[in-house]
């Protein structure tokens, strides 16, 4: 992945931290937090595909932004900003390291080129 691409996903996850720090939840969470959406990486335990579907779900930053939004603007419940939150800057950590969005191939296989191939 491109340098500038990096940059633009770390500036992304540093907006999930500054959103975070705006909740009323002590920062330590964030950190504690944000690898729980690697939760989604059992679905590889069941097959390549139903692993391509968990894992996508969990980092899918639209359907994060979509949870943070109606938790803000629709319900105003503060755990569904949280969990948007962390969806959104745990996906743009993945894709700083070049983990993106998974095809049904296997794990190694991203929209961001594969995992572990030194062009991609």
């Amino acid at each position: 992945m491109k340098t500038i691409l990096k940059i633009e996903e770390f500036f992304m996850l540093l907006l999930g931290f500054f959103l975070f720090m705006r909740l009323d939840i002590s920062i330590w969470w964030f950190f504690g937090l944000l690898l729980v959406p690697d939760i989604g990486m059992l679905g590889y335990l069941i097959n390549s595909k139903v692993g391509a579907i968990t894992y996508n779900l969990f980092h899918h930053k639209g359907l994060a932004i979509l949870l943070y939004f109606v938790g803000s603007s629709f319900l105003d419940l503060p755990l569904l900003r949280l969990i948007g939150i962390i969806l959104f800057a745990h996906a743009s950590m993945d894709r700083i390291f070049g983990y993106g969005l998974k095809y049904n191939k296997g794990f190694k296989f991203t929209h961001l080129g594969e995992i572990g191939n030194k062009n991609g």
